[in-house]
């Protein structure tokens, strides 16, 4: 039997390693350390067979219980939905002008406006909905409606859309390619921008927009009105403000009424509920450019 090996300074039990001259005590762990150390082995062993924990060939362990903190949101996510129900059943069976005379409903469809557009509008017309004039996006903060800007209106766009081929109440207005189809030649199409700017007081050649006055009254008047105010009915843009779609520089009016954008919406009806319309109208018209 060996005898055993006592360190001298401690006159503790060695474990026999020794690494240039220190020797290496024998000095176990607390009990309860252990035990402690056992007990959490318990709980993991336990916490993987109850809750989700071992990833699988297709997917993970899903638990003897079946907990999932996805399956927690979830039905928070319906608890939500449930006490909205009340609320959205009214806002689809109510008029505009009765939502706004409830201020309890009124306060709700704006605020649930307010995510459904962050959801799906955002995308295009920008969180602040300012839109994005190089990419042809409407500012919805001013006073600019190429439809009109009520309640109803707007609600009419959400749900149809514009000029998307699938909804055939969408909205639709078409402008001539002047410079395209050869309607008009590169001079006539310079001094009609000109006159176009003068509409609404912007930099302009005076001299050519005198030339492209009869051009214009001949040409877009019809549509667009002889003082440039515009026709909702038609969906013709309103040329006597400084609020400009694709952008009020003489060359982009050029563009414009050369080969001009047309843009292009979904109809949201196809994906969202009346009351889920009726309520992005009311936040779209609360932004402060509805009428």
């Amino acid at each position: 039997m060996s005898k055993k090996d006592i360190d001298d300074a401690t006159g503790i039990e060695t474990t026999g390693h020794e690494w240039d001259g220190l020797k290496e005590l024998n000095n176990p762990l607390p009990r309860w350390w252990l035990y402690i150390l056992y007990a959490t082995i318990i709980w993991a062993i336990g916490y993987m067979i109850l809750y989700p924990s071992i990833p699988l060939i297709n997917q993970g362990w899903p638990g003897v219980l079946g907990w999932s903190s996805r399956g927690d949101v979830a039905q928070e996510l319906d608890g939500v939905a449930e006490s909205r129900k009340a609320f959205d059943a009214r806002i689809a069976a109510l008029s505009f002008d009765e939502i706004r005379a409830d201020p309890a409903l009124f306060n709700y469809a704006q605020r649930s406006g307010a995510s459904a557009f962050k959801l799906v509008c955002s995308q295009c017309h920008g969180s602040g909905a300012v839109g994005d004039q190089e990419l042809g996006y409407p500012n919805l903060n001013d006073d600019a409606w190429l439809w009109g800007g009520t309640m109803d209106a707007i609600y009419h766009t959400i749900s149809h859309g514009v000029r998307n081929g699938v909804d055939p109440a969408a909205r639709n207005s078409v402008m001539p390619a002047y410079g395209t189809l050869g309607i008009l030649t590169a001079a006539q199409i310079a001094d009609t921008a000109h006159h176009v700017l003068s509409l609404s007081g912007l930099d302009h050649d005076g001299a050519a927009a005198a030339r492209g006055t009869d051009i214009y009254m001949t040409q877009c008047a019809a549509c667009h009105g002889p003082d440039g105010a515009g026709n909702p009915i038609l969906g013709a843009p309103r040329l006597s403000d400084a609020l400009w779609l694709y952008g009020a520089s003489h060359a982009q009016v050029v563009a414009q009424i050369s080969n001009p954008r047309l843009g292009v919406m979904p109809p949201w009806a196809e994906r969202f509920d009346e009351a889920t319309r009726k309520k992005l109208a009311i936040y779209v018209h609360q932004l402060g450019g509805g009428q």
